[in-house]
Formats: C-alpha cells, sequence, structure tokens
C-alpha cells in the first residue's frame, strides 16, 4: 500500500490516481478516504488526478497514540502534499477535512494550492464559548467521546443509521450498505485518535486560519445538517474568508457527499473549472 512517514514516524495511507490538475480531499470524523469514493471516480473520469489520504490513527494509517489535532493532520497533509510534489492543487474537506483543508492552507501557505473547498465542514469553531454563542455545548462532545470509549461499534451504527445522513428524518429511505459502509471505515480506525480526534475537530477555533486565505474557496452545507449546524458554520466561514462563496442546499444532510453525490460532484466541478 502507498504510505509515506512523517516526521514522527507515522505511516499515512494514501491513494493517488490518474493524471492532470490535482484533487486533494480530506476525509470526515472517524472514516477514511474511502469515504471520497463517489468524488474519486467521478473526477478522475474527467481527466483530474486525485489524491486522498487516511488521516493518522484513522483507516489503514497508523493507529499512533498521540498527534490526533489540526497541528498535526495540517502538517501530515502538507507532508504528502509535498512528498508528490503537488502544484496547482485543489483542496476539498468535509467536515472535520474541511478544517484540516483550512488549517493547513493558513499553516503551511498557497504556494501548491489554487483553490479549496469545504463541505458541511466545522469551521469557524463547533463548542459553545462566550465568543461563539451559537455554538454546540461542551458536554454535547463530552457524550461522543463516552460512547467511543464505551460502545465504539454500537455508536458507529447508530450514527449514520441517523442524523449522519438525516436517515432518521420522516419520509427518508435509509440504504443499510452506505449505514455499513460507515460503519466498516469507522471501525477501520483506532479509538485513542476517534477519542482525541472530537476535541480537534469541536474545539479548534479556525476564525484567523479562515481570515489568513486569498485563494477562491467554495463553501457548501446543507440547511439540514444534524452534525455541523449550519447557522453557526457555513455563513460565519464564508464572511471570513477573503475569497469565500457560500452555496447552501435546502434539506441536505451532513453526509451530503455521499447521499447528493451527484449534485455535489457537479457544483464541484464548476467551480473547479470556473
Amino acid at each position: 500500500m502507498p504510505m509515506i512517514k512523517t516526521k514522527d514516524g507515522v505511516d499515512i495511507f494514501y491513494k493517488d490516481w490518474g493524471q492532470g490538475q490535482p484533487i486533494v480531499f480530506s476525509h470526515g470524523w472517524p472514516l477514511s478516504a474511502d469515504d471520497w469514493d463517489a468524488q474519486m471516480l467521478f473526477f478522475l473520469h474527467k481527466g483530474f488526478r486525485v489524491i486522498a489520504h487516511d488521516r493518522r490513527g484513522h483507516g489503514r494509517s497508523t493507529q499512533v497514540g498521540s498527534g490526533h489535532d489540526m497541528d498535526h493532520y495540517a502538517d501530515d497533509l502538507a507532508a504528502l502534499t509535498a512528498h508528490l510534489d503537488l502544484k496547482d492543487a485543489v483542496h476539498v474537506g468535509h467536515s472535520t477535512g474541511g478544517g484540516e483543508v483550512v488549517h493547513y492552507i493558513a499553516r503551511h501557505g498557497e504556494a501548491r494550492v489554487s483553490k479549496a473547498a469545504i463541505i458541511a465542514a466545522v469551521p469557524p469553531l463547533m463548542v459553545k464559548t462566550p465568543a461563539n454563542p451559537g455554538g454546540l455545548p461542551k458536554d454535547v462532545f463530552d457524550g461522543l467521546q463516552e460512547q467511543v470509549a464505551t460502545n465504539r461499534a454500537q455508536f458507529y451504527y447508530d450514527l449514520p443509521a441517523g442524523p449522519f445522513y438525516g436517515y432518521n428524518r420522516p419520509g427518508a429511505k435509509p440504504q443499510q450498505a452506505v449505514i455499513w459502509n460507515w460503519w466498516r471505515q469507522g471501525m477501520m480506525g483506532g479509538a485513542k485518535a476517534h477519542y482525541d480526534g472530537i476535541v480537534a475537530f469541536s474545539q479548534t477555533d479556525f476564525t484567523e486560519d479562515l481570515k489568513k486565505i486569498k485563494v477562491p474557496v467554495l463553501v457548501m452545507h446543507g440547511d439540514d445538517d444534524q452534525i455541523v449546524p449550519y447557522a453557526d458554520s457555513a455563513p460565519l466561514s464564508a464572511k471570513l474568508l477573503q475569497n469565500g462563496v457560500l452555496k447552501t442546499y435546502k434539506g441536505f444532510a451532513h453526509g451530503m457527499p455521499t447521499t447528493e453525490a451527484a449534485t455535489i460532484n457537479a457544483d464541484l466541478l464548476a467551480f473547479i473549472k470556473g
């Protein structure tokens, strides 16, 4: 399997398919590069080079006990882009991956980056603070950690079977294969990485990162997102970005890259080519 080794000795698994302008995909918590299958194949067939990695502790990457924070996530992504010597890359991040993309660009600069898109992403800040009164209370995230620590296998079924894909909404038609694929990806990763990752995605404040970014950024979010609530995320991120465009999807759930792949892929393609 293709791997790179980070400065602190972690093996990061990645996929690298095709030729052309590179699109680099950063996945959400607690998943893997496999969550981008619908996008990877679509853009590969459109003539792009598509790359996705498993975040440290996730998927096929090393189940290391440390470094599960946004600084390490961004540095691991930078190590991958340097190893592959990517230029003019488009970075696409979903959920936690959206935070990873934002922090990577702000921390490592734009020399290798042409555009970015963040989908149902965690920035600017998920947790409620005096400066972020619209955020979610910290005990919500403490509860997620407790479920990871006590019965991760059940939690990783209940989340995709319910709010992640909006399958708990009236009239929704759950796809069992989608639910089990989410479960499969989650259970491939390490419990420590997933436990610590909840703090990383909920308590990292991306406000200053967003302000630094100059490249065009498409901010895509569904207004029925039950995981990263719309009002305290996408509109605020789009305002903080120097060159951000907000695209809101009526009724779309958090996992829209999977359940609404045709729409998301078409809009990403238009943005990249625009």
